[in-house]
């Protein structure tokens, strides 16, 4: 995972993303990497995806904007960044095989970007709140498109630059759409809302995901991720196996 929740590189894989069965049996050197054309985590995205959709919480332009982040990705990969590497040869490492900070760095966006607004949403259907959650919607829809287009990067063998394209794409989009969404909370003072705690809970995880993603895009991915796929991508692997 690389500033999202989805794999990108293998050194931001949770344990998840790795098939059981090649724990125990590693294939040959000379057999060729098995791939998956979408992971379980792809197909619970795409269900979130597909279920925003339908519900008419997302508008038009969010839905053109995740047709445009694949079909452009694909173009990156095939005219400005083209693997440099084999397609079959596993993705280097940036921050190295085993980083717990990053690893709980990544747990931490899961959480607080996708498991608690996706439960904060889906309480307020169930509610008939769905004008109170209407504004939370959009960022929950975006962040699952893009841990689906990083998984797609990633299981496709496409190159670092295009791995760090995604995230920092739908990143930056996602901010406006986290600023939309902390205004309409705050503004819900004089409006009807479903109650008191929800009002809250609804304002607290505006707060986190705005922090959390504008530091992930400021903090993170720009001067740290971005230019160390770069580095690994022009020169080659001066900087393989460096810890954060």
């Amino acid at each position: 995972m690389s500033g999202g929740v989805g794999p990108t590189s293998a050194d931001i894989r949770l344990p998840k993303d790795v098939d059981d069965d090649d724990h125990h049996h590693p294939p040959p050197p000379s057999a060729a990497p098995r791939r998956r054309i979408l992971t379980f985590r792809q197909l619970n995205m795409l269900a979130i995806i597909t279920v925003l959709s339908a519900s008419g919480m997302v508008s038009p332009e969010d839905l053109a904007f995740s047709l445009f982040s694949l079909f452009y990705t694909l173009l990156l990969s095939r005219i400005a960044f083209p693997t440099t590497t084999p397609s079959l040869s596993p993705p280097p490492p940036v921050f190295g095989e085993k980083n717990l900070l990053l690893n709980a760095y990544v747990l931490t966006g899961a959480v607080v970007g996708l498991l608690l607004p996706i439960a904060y949403v889906f309480e307020g259907v169930r509610e008939g709140d769905k004008e109170g959650i209407k504004a939370a919607a959009p960022h929950v829809f975006l962040l699952a498109c893009q841990v689906f287009m990083e998984g797609l990067t990633f299981s496709q063998g496409l190159s670092l630059p295009v791995r760090v394209f995604v995230p920092v794409f739908y990143n930056t989009k996602r901010i406006f759409t986290i600023v939309d969404w902390l205004r309409s909370e705050v503004a819900k003072v004089d409006e009807e809302f479903g109650s008191l705690r929800r009002l809250r809970v609804g304002r607290g995880l505006a707060v986190a995901n705005l922090g959390f993603w504008a530091f992930n895009l400021f903090g993170f991915l720009l001067p740290v991720y971005f230019p160390r796929a770069f580095r690994l991508y022009y020169v080659g692997g001066s900087d393989k196996g460096k810890k954060v």
